[in-house]
């Protein structure tokens, strides 16, 4: 999913969590689905940023020379303003965008059949 295009809210939202438990039937696995989704997208979005800071990384070991960089400083501003992790995950969990699986339930089929 590409974050930038996203249309989950910038701000914390109030939901029902029932609604969060339909895909699942349980709210707990809904939530950890939810959250292992958020770090995949936290750590997308870090190597990313890390990726475009890099261009304006200076390697002298001056403590003279600070000098602000404004690209720089707009592009960490972008990044600031984007939705947080949770918020992502939690938008394409909803819209289901997001795959899933049980292991656990996986094998006690296996044992069944």
């Amino acid at each position: 999913m590409d974050y930038r295009k996203s249309k989950a809210p910038v701000n914390t939202v109030t939901r029902d969590i029932m609604d969060l438990s339909d895909k699942t039937g349980n709210i707990y696995e809904s939530v950890a689905i939810i959250s292992k989704r958020a770090n995949q997208i936290a750590s997308e979005i870090k190597q990313d940023l890390t990726k475009k800071l890099a261009e304006f990384a200076s390697y002298n070991d001056s403590l003279e020379e600070v000098f602000e960089n404004r690209e720089q400083i707009e592009i960490s501003r972008y990044y600031e303003k984007l939705p947080k992790p949770t918020l992502l995950a939690t938008e394409e969990f909803l819209e289901g965008n997001v795959y899933f699986r049980d292991p656990s339930k996986d094998t006690q089929e296996e044992e069944e059949a």
